[in-house]
């Protein structure tokens, strides 16, 4: 609810709390239908995966549109988001996208995060694998880089907000 990106599409504090479930609910739908969802035991921390082929897609996206309808359908904010992170994701490699990851407030710094991220990248790293995903803050990309995951030289600047930092980690080991 705080995360500066989500703040973005949903500037008033009430709205975002009504709306945000519904917003994020889309990215759910997609990894159960396209990709995946860890979530941990308590049900506290979850991770949405796909797995992006190389190559352009074949047809364009309608992913955030729909978050656009689903959650507010007057608020382009909702549906700017995908189309702005959607031009600058890779498609030169297949690699596997973290598409969103949430902890409980209250569990967060705990390490929930991490424990679901690790064995992906685990599973990257012995397939040969590249990642990515968006950081929606500093902090946040402090914690991937920690992983190995590092910022591929330009920000997604979302209109009069905050940056996105775009992360790409190669598989690393043997």
């Amino acid at each position: 609810m705080d995360d500066p990106v989500s703040s973005w599409v949903f500037p008033d504090e009430a709205q975002r709390r009504t709306l945000h479930s519904k917003f994020l609910g889309v990215f759910v739908d997609v990894a159960l239908t396209e990709g995946r969802a860890d979530i941990t035991e308590d049900g506290n921390a979850a991770a949405l995966w796909l797995q992006i082929p190389a190559g352009l897609p074949e047809e364009e996206d309608d992913t955030p549109a729909r978050m656009r309808e689903v959650s507010d359908p007057d608020n382009e904010r909702a549906e700017l988001i995908g189309r702005l992170t959607g031009a600058i994701h890779p498609h030169d490699r297949a690699h596997e996208y973290l598409l969103m990851i949430a902890v409980s407030p209250e569990h967060q710094g705990k390490g929930l995060g991490k424990a679901l991220i690790e064995p992906v990248l685990e599973r990257c790293d012995r397939e040969g694998t590249p990642a990515y995903l968006e950081a929606s803050s500093e902090r946040s990309g402090r914690l991937y880089e920690r992983l190995g995951f590092a910022f591929t030289g330009t920000t997604v600047d979302l209109p009069d907000g905050p940056h996105m930092w775009p992360m790409w980690r190669d598989p690393q080991g043997g």
